[in-house]
């Protein structure tokens, strides 16, 4: 491995990125495998596949004014292998969030989840004792986006199955996502100012009192309920738009905030293909921002779910190769004093449904499983599911107090009741059934 130092982007080191990723995913016993031990598979695997992602292998540094560099020391990955006296079948069918004794199924080593001078990387392999096991993983958020630690793990899938011909090359070249010089912010990025509340109600900041996971689901049927009541032209948005939409306006009535409040959804945006020419594909930094899309509390209660679908859209439109370099620009003028203001009227859904987690093939097939570990404060997550009949659907995990998830589970009740009572009066409305 190379002994040298790498730059991250200004994209990457911002502060609002400085945290770590949890991943956990589920495979069942595979005949074929008997007699091979999946953790020593994987850590074979995950030391070839170094080789070609080395800084993966280093430690971060902090050089002058905060900037992040990736010291390639070689000092490696931390990689724990366990057993667990219990079948696959016990973490229930189907596999949902929360999933119980999760800091066990991904050890936390004392002193290693820091972001400076700590390992990058830490992998757990959990056999079970059905012969199926558990892979997680933490990863520092600066190194990698969603599809970049997507790409990392099929090329250690790939290796923990000897096929090495179909690799995509990693690259670096994280001065593509660098501000310009002179850096030029011309772009007003609402994402992360203070957020405004009238004069006689203070601003919430998350966290609320014990807050606590749990999932909502969307199967194809309500998916379409969901979208047969916006208006004809906002029908082809995509199923994350929709889904987007719905849990906004339900997330925003259920933590009971003042009328006149001010509200944000952070739309994340994955702008790979905004500029031109395209990114490589091998590369594997973050490659993603966040416009706002911004009302008050009163006209998320008040307006249709077409109204929010307007805001996501045009704040996603708003994305271009010039507002990255916006951003970019923004974290070169102020450094780690601009974050996203950890408000609780702050929200932002990460979709996981095309990331292909449940894809990663180590030798036992696919995953039963694969996804985030846990919702972290102001960020929900969305991954596909199957029901028992195989029909496709999404599970949206959340994170807020249990008194707050009853009364976003009864918002989103009503929604849907209120969308099928439409339907049922005007069979004019055309149902789209694309997920």
């Amino acid at each position: 491995m190379p002994r040298e130092q790498k730059l991250l982007s200004d994209i990457d080191d911002q502060a609002s990125l400085r945290f770590q990723v949890l991943l956990i995913k589920f495979y069942q016993y595979e005949p074929s495998m008997e007699g091979k031990d999946p953790a020593e598979v994987i850590r074979e695997a995950l030391a070839q596949t170094l080789v070609c992602y080395y800084p993966f292998a280093g430690r971060l540094r902090e050089g002058a004014n905060g900037k992040l560099i990736v010291d390639c020391t070689g000092e490696g990955v931390m990689f724990i292998k366990a057993d667990a006296d219990v079948t696959l079948e016990q973490f229930g069918e189907p596999l949902r969030h929360p999933f119980l004794c999760f800091d066990e199924l991904l050890y936390n080593i004392p002193g290693s989840e820091g972001m400076l001078n700590c390992a990058l990387l830490l992998i757990q392999v959990t056999r079970l004792k059905c012969g199926g096991f558990i892979f997680a993983l933490r990863l520092n958020h600066v190194m990698s986006d969603g599809a970049g630690l997507a790409q990392f793990l099929f090329t250690l899938g790939e290796m923990a199955r000897g096929v090495t011909t179909h690799l995509i090359s990693p690259i670096w070249e994280r001065h593509l996502l660098d501000a310009r010089h002179p850096a030029r912010i011309i772009f007003t990025h609402r994402e992360y100012d203070e957020m405004e509340a009238p004069v006689t109600t203070p601003i919430t900041i998350f966290p609320l009192d014990n807050p606590i996971q749990h999932f909502f689901s969307f199967s194809f049927a309500e998916v379409s309920l969901l979208r047969s009541l916006l208006p004809p032209y906002l029908r082809r948005c995509t199923t994350f738009e929709l889904i987007t939409a719905c849990l906004w306006s339900c997330r925003t009535l259920a933590i009971n905030l003042d009328p006149d409040e001010e509200v944000r959804m952070l739309c994340v945006v994955n702008a790979r293909s905004k500029f031109n020419p395209s990114f490589p594909s091998g590369y594997y930094g973050n490659v993603f921002v966040f416009p706002a899309a911004i009302t008050t509390v009163k006209s998320l209660h008040g307006k249709p779910l077409g109204y929010v679908m307007e805001l996501i859209k045009q704040a996603k439109a708003s994305v271009t190769e010039e507002y990255v370099k916006s951003v970019a620009a923004l974290m070169v003028a102020w450094g780690k004093q601009i974050h996203i203001p950890n408000f609780i009227g702050t929200y932002m859904i990460s979709d996981l449904t095309k990331a292909g987690l449940e894809d990663i093939d180590f030798g036992w097939g696919k995953a039963v499983f694969g996804g985030p570990m846990i919702a972290v404060g102001l960020i929900s997550l969305l991954m596909p599911t199957k029901n028992t009949k195989g029909e496709v659907g999404r599970v949206a995990l959340v994170c807020l107090p249990a008194p707050a998830v009853e009364r976003f589970a009864k918002e989103l009740e009503n929604l849907l009741k209120h969308q099928a009572s439409e339907g049922k009066k005007s069979k004019s409305n055309s149902i789209s059934s694309a997920l």
